[in-house]
C-alpha cells in the first residue's frame, strides 16, 4: 500500500542538435527549478540540446533524472551523463509516446517535428503542456519552412503546384 504520493514526472521536450544556447539555458534553469520543487525530470536522454540541458540542471540541483532513449545501447555520446536512470527502448522516434504519456505535465521548449509530436500526443491524451521559450507556438513551423521541409498554400491550386514541385524533386533525386 502506498502511503506517500508519487513524485510527479515532469517531461521536458525540445530540440536536439538545433537548440540554441538561449533555449538550452531556459531548459537548464527549468531543470534546476524542477529539482528544487521535488519533481522527477523526464527527457529524451540524449546528450544534446534541450534534453541534455534540462537533465544537467536537474541533476546539478540534486534532482532525479530519467531519460527515455531511442537506442538499445548505453554508449558514451548517445546517453547523457546527467541521467540517473536511462531507459533504452530501441524504439527510435516512437519513444515520443512514452515521453508524453509518462509525464504528468509536458514542458515543451522550441524544437522540431519530434517535439511537435510529443506536444500533440500529450494534448491528445489529456496531459497539459507548457510552452517554454517559444517566440510563438509556430516557431517550429517557421524553421521547417526555412529549411524547405514545410510549404504553405492558400488555395487548392497553390497546393497542387506545391505538391507537383515536391513530386518532381523526389523523382529527380538520385
Amino acid at each position: 500500500m502506498r502511503t506517500m504520493p508519487r513524485r510527479p514526472l515532469i517531461g521536458v521536450m525540445g530540440g536536439g542538435d538545433d537548440a540554441t544556447p538561449a533555449e538550452c539555458g531556459l531548459a537548464e534553469e527549468f531543470g534546476r527549478l524542477a529539482a528544487a520543487a521535488g519533481w522527477v525530470l523526464l527527457c529524451g536522454g540524449r546528450p544534446v540540446g534541450i534534453m541534455e540541458a534540462a537533465a544537467r540542471g536537474a541533476h546539478a540541483a540534486g534532482g532525479l533524472t530519467i531519460g527515455v532513449l531511442p537506442g538499445r545501447e548505453d554508449r558514451p555520446g548517445e546517453v547523457s551523463a546527467h541521467l540517473d536512470i536511462a531507459i533504452l527502448t530501441g524504439m527510435g522516434d516512437a519513444r515520443n509516446a512514452i515521453n508524453a504519456l509518462s509525464s504528468r505535465v509536458v514542458v515543451a521548449c522550441p524544437g522540431g517535428p519530434g517535439t511537435v509530436s510529443e506536444i500533440a500526443l500529450a494534448l491528445k491524451c489529456g496531459r497539459p503542456v507548457v510552452l517554454l521559450g517559444w517566440d510563438a507556438p509556430v516557431t517550429v513551423f517557421a524553421r521547417q519552412v526555412a529549411q524547405g521541409r514545410l510549404r504553405v498554400a492558400w488555395t487548392s491550386a497553390e497546393a497542387r503546384d506545391q505538391v507537383a514541385a515536391l513530386v518532381a524533386d523526389v523523382t529527380a533525386a538520385p
